[in-house]
């Protein structure tokens, strides 16, 4: 069993927790997963590390409230505990070297760009966080982005909410046509993910980009998160979740995300009605 340690709500749907977990925390790297399960009858699903602090020996995560393990999820409270939490998995994000970084985060992907970015400022990279979201209720950790060392934050909100009213490619198209950056990593809802690469392509700027696939067993035996990139059939869980954005096949990538997801709503709903039943 691994103890909550902490919960926070951060809108309306995205939630994070907090895991008592001290032989992951020792190892884990910015950009790496865990694979966690609620109880005995619940899924396997993957999550990335949001943080971690091996001194004190818990993990965190970040997750939006969609399907029935994450509608379990959020109705948990420190206190309770999971019944598995296994990582660290797959390859950390590579950090040094890159010399002037965009990070652009979009949505929930943000609490993966947190670490990332974190590692790379540490690792003397020179790092731009641009940060993404529909509006303000939806924007998360920007108070921990302003905390790093970065060169700039450049906050955009769909709904001008928050920030500058504009999609992340646009300041991530700036960034580029003013030669200002030597890579960029992107990390968010496929969709974006596929725009972020398609506008850095036209200026030849190396862009990585953190895939979120289907999985199940995490160690490269079910095959259900494979993914194309360039002309390989590769693993997200084993060869990723990095890869690189200009060969990644984004279309195959969303139509294999969708497909579970009428069943994924429909659990919901009935975890939902289950709990208004227990409520009454």
């Amino acid at each position: 069993m691994f103890p909550i340690i902490a919960t926070r709500q951060l809108s309306e749907s995205v939630f994070e927790t907090t895991v008592s977990a001290p032989a992951i925390a020792a190892k884990v790297r910015a950009g790496q997963f865990l694979i966690l399960r609620v109880d005995e009858a619940g899924e396997r699903i993957p999550l990335t590390f949001s943080d971690w602090s091996s001194d004190e020996g818990w993990v965190r995560f970040i997750f939006m409230r969609v399907g029935k393990t994450t509608h379990k999820l959020s109705h948990l409270a420190a206190g309770d505990a999971l019944l598995d939490v296994v990582g660290p998995l797959g390859k950390p994000t590579h950090v040094g070297g890159l010399g002037r970084v965009a990070v652009v985060g979009g949505g929930v992907g943000a609490a993966v760009a947190y670490p990332v970015a974190r590692a790379m400022a540490a690792a003397g990279d020179e790092v731009t966080v641009i940060l993404g979201a529909r509006n303000r209720e939806l924007l998360i950790l920007e108070d921990e982005f302003r905390a790093l060392p970065l060169k700039e934050l450049v906050v955009c909100t769909d709904d001008g909410s928050a920030g500058r009213k504009d999609l992340v490619t646009a300041p991530l198209k700036e960034l580029c046509e003013a030669g200002a950056i030597d890579h960029a990593m992107a990390i968010g809802p496929a969709i974006m993910m596929k725009f972020c690469a398609a506008t850095t392509r036209d200026f030849a700027v190396p862009t990585t980009v953190s895939l979120n696939p289907i999985m199940v067993d995490g160690t490269g035996m079910c095959g259900a998160c494979r993914v194309s990139v360039g002309a390989k059939t590769l693993f997200g869980c084993v060869d990723g979740p990095d890869f690189d954005g200009h060969l990644v096949d984004f279309e195959e990538l969303m139509s294999r995300q969708r497909v579970y997801a009428d069943v994924e709503r429909e659990a919901a709903a009935d975890f939902e009605s289950e709990c208004a039943c227990r409520i009454k």
